[in-house]
């Protein structure tokens, strides 16, 4: 059957596409925050996982104001990166698992989620920028994709609970595939920023830490507080937490810790990178 590696969580601030494309990661504003980076690319190399599910928010492409479904999933064999803005390049295109993910598809849906399904879909930076940060030094990209969109813009969001219960379904969903794959599923977004209004550029360090340890250790904490008590503290666009919680509520109730990273501020953003792994097999 599929098995899940392990888990990651990375910011996805399209700054950092800049950053990569302008060859900054040496520049001082920049080092800190990649440097961040070189465990989790060694971790990606060692455990050579066969698909990424990468869990974002889409930025425009697929989904605008009028229309936004609350969780949409990739069902395709590719998908394109389209309009980065900032004057960048589109990377290359993604290979996807149609089969994988029509598997997940109906599993999640019989599960009572209500995933729209999605054979064609566009990525921006929501995808694009984790792909990036781990595996931008090859040739091509190592594994397939499978983009499961998270709404973070328009309200009504789904909430912390919503999120880690959707993760803890899409576990299901991965092993009750028959095949054997390995698989790392990304939670990205995040931390705190905000990027309007009279808090623009809000940052609050201390709830970024303790998300990331809450997150670790203790995940129900976050599936107490609101979605309007996580944007008190950590901004608007710090809502992009709840996406966190789909990849920790697919991994175990205990995980090891293989890295923890926090950097402050990127782009006006706390960015925070873990790696987590399941501790047994059961």
């Amino acid at each position: 059957m599929a098995k899940i590696v392990g888990g990651l969580t990375t910011s996805h601030i399209p700054a950092i596409g800049n950053a990569m494309s302008q060859k900054l990661e040496k520049d001082p504003y920049w080092k800190r925050f990649f440097d961040g980076y070189e465990p989790v690319k060694a971790w990606l190399d060692e455990v050579k996982p066969d698909i990424a599910i990468v869990v974002y928010n889409d930025h425009g492409l697929n989904f605008f104001l009028n229309q936004v479904p609350t969780f949409a999933i990739g069902c395709a064999d590719q998908y394109e990166n389209a309009d980065e803005g900032w004057g960048l390049k589109t990377l290359s295109s993604f290979k996807g698992d149609a089969q994988f993910s029509w598997h997940l598809a109906e599993s999640l849906i019989n599960s009572d989620f209500d995933m729209a399904t999605c054979q064609e879909m566009l990525v921006d930076h929501g995808l694009v920028v984790p792909m990036a940060l781990m595996w931008r030094h090859l040739d091509e990209w190592p594994v397939k994709v499978v983009p499961l969109a998270v709404n973070t813009v328009q309200h009504p969001l789904p909430g912390a609970r919503r999120c880690f219960a959707l993760g803890k379904a899409l576990r299901q969903a991965i092993e009750s595939y028959p095949e054997d794959l390995k698989v790392v599923i990304f939670g990205t977004g995040g931390l705190s920023h905000q990027l309007q209004g009279e808090r623009a550029g809000i940052l609050d360090t201390d709830f970024d830490l303790q998300c990331m340890e809450k997150i670790i250790h203790d995940p129900e904490w976050l599936t107490q507080l609101s979605n309007t008590e996580i944007m008190e503290k950590a901004g608007t666009e710090g809502i992009e937490v709840i996406m966190w919680m789909v990849m920790r509520g697919a991994l175990q109730p205990e995980v090891k810790v293989v890295h923890k990273h926090y950097h402050a501020p990127i782009s006006n953003t706390g960015a925070g990178v873990l790696v987590l792994e399941n501790t047994n097999d059961s």
